[in-house]
């Protein structure tokens, strides 16, 4: 099992760095070895554009030449499971999932009785939002906004249909939120909001459509290709705009993205007697789900996925996998053994494995991401002095 280098090669590292460059305190998480504080403290701006799902393989293979590969600084690790949810979180909160607690886009709350879309703040199923419930996410996780760890100003630059989420908002803590519609707002937002003024500012620039477009088209296809070099022109043009302004730009991800064919997508519908060992529905990353089983159905449980999926998967306690540090460094969130299940399943190759519950739609996506494989793992640091 591929355990992420949270010592000091991963992205919660690299927040490490920003958080100490922009005058806040050390914590847990070393600083990033390969791009340590100092050279953020001398920044007047510090700009961190995550493009959701932009993996190093993808930069440094269908992206050779671009301007973004030209400045690639090094590859890190992301989180475990590589994916929007655990990662997103550790660069707003600087923490691993180890302390805040988010596993994957399923997730079983204990709290609340159900597993839950944590982005969408929802539950599975009838999608019943949690806040219409009288639950916050205050009360769930206990995060510290990375914001408020900060000796500078800070803004939160989001695309105008997510800004506004519950999650979204818990997060923030004391930073600005700036909306922007369209990517060439995007890139205008974050010059205008650098040109605010003298004072320090570090502005944390969140891309989702990259990760939309692999989900739905592949690493392969023509839509994917022109995002990425339009995401490049822009930042190519934000260089120029920005000359001269002591700013320094981060480029990274959250994950990087495998594509999946129909033999590989595999649905536990389609194996009952494993479904019915299961007490709640799966959970995680369909590239590394979380099996909840009932306790008279373990063992034979273990033995009938390592026959009927062991092609496919590879099967691990989830006590284990946790005190082998997957999920981070440290103390755990208290809820982290509640969060993972008695199994988690290591899908190999480019299978996924998921499960359609009564009145959900059939689907699938092409590119998957969330296994522990290095393609997944591996994001980019790209770094540029403006």
């Amino acid at each position: 099992m591929r355990i992420p280098d949270y010592s000091g090669g991963s992205i919660v590292n690299l927040v490490s760095s920003i958080r100490q460059g922009c005058g806040g305190e050390s914590t847990l998480y070393p600083e990033l070895r390969k791009f340590p504080s100092g050279r953020i403290a001398a920044a007047q701006n510090v700009v961190l554009l995550v493009l959701d799902g932009l993996g190093y393989d993808y930069l440094t293979t269908q992206g050779a030449g671009s301007r973004l590969q030209q400045q690639l600084h090094c590859g890190l690790d992301s989180v475990a499971p590589p994916t929007t949810a655990a990662s997103i979180t550790t660069f707003l909160t600087g923490v691993a999932p180890q302390q805040h607690g988010l596993t994957g886009w399923f997730t079983w709350l204990r709290e609340v009785g159900a597993v839950v879309t944590v982005l969408p703040f929802a539950m599975r199923g009838n999608r019943s939002e949690l806040n219409s419930h009288g639950i916050t996410p205050q009360q769930l996780f206990n995060h510290t906004p990375l914001f408020d760890q900060l000796n500078v100003a800070g803004y939160s630059l989001m695309p105008d249909q997510l800004g506004e989420s519950v999650f979204s908002q818990a997060m923030l803590g004391k930073g600005e939120l700036v909306l922007y519609r369209g990517m060439d707002d995007y890139f205008a937002k974050i010059t205008e909001v650098v040109q605010r003024g003298n004072h320090a500012k570090y502005l944390y620039a969140y891309w989702p459509q990259f990760d939309s477009l692999a989900h739905q088209y592949g690493l392969q296809s023509k839509q994917l290709a022109r995002q990425f070099s339009q995401l490049d022109k822009g930042f190519t043009r934000l260089q120029q705009q920005l000359a001269g302004s002591n700013t320094l730009l981060l480029v990274t991800a959250d994950h990087g993205f495998i594509d999946t064919t129909a033999e590989s997508r595999l649905l536990i519908n389609d194996y009952p007697d494993i479904l019915e060992c299961l007490q709640i529905p799966l959970c995680g990353e369909p590239r590394l789900p979380y099996c909840y089983v009932r306790s008279t159905q373990r063992e034979r449980f273990v033995e009938l996925v390592t026959q009927q999926l062991g092609h496919a998967l590879v099967i691990h306690q989830g006590e284990t996998v946790i005190a082998e540090g997957l999920f981070g460094l440290g103390e755990a969130h208290p809820e982290l053994n509640s969060r993972v299940g008695e199994f988690v399943l290591e899908m190999k190759a480019n299978y996924v494995l998921t499960q359609r519950l009564l009145g959900e739609a059939e689907y699938y996506m092409i590119g998957q991401h969330g296994g522990l494989s290095e393609t997944e793992l591996r994001v980019p640091l790209v770094v540029a002095h403006c």
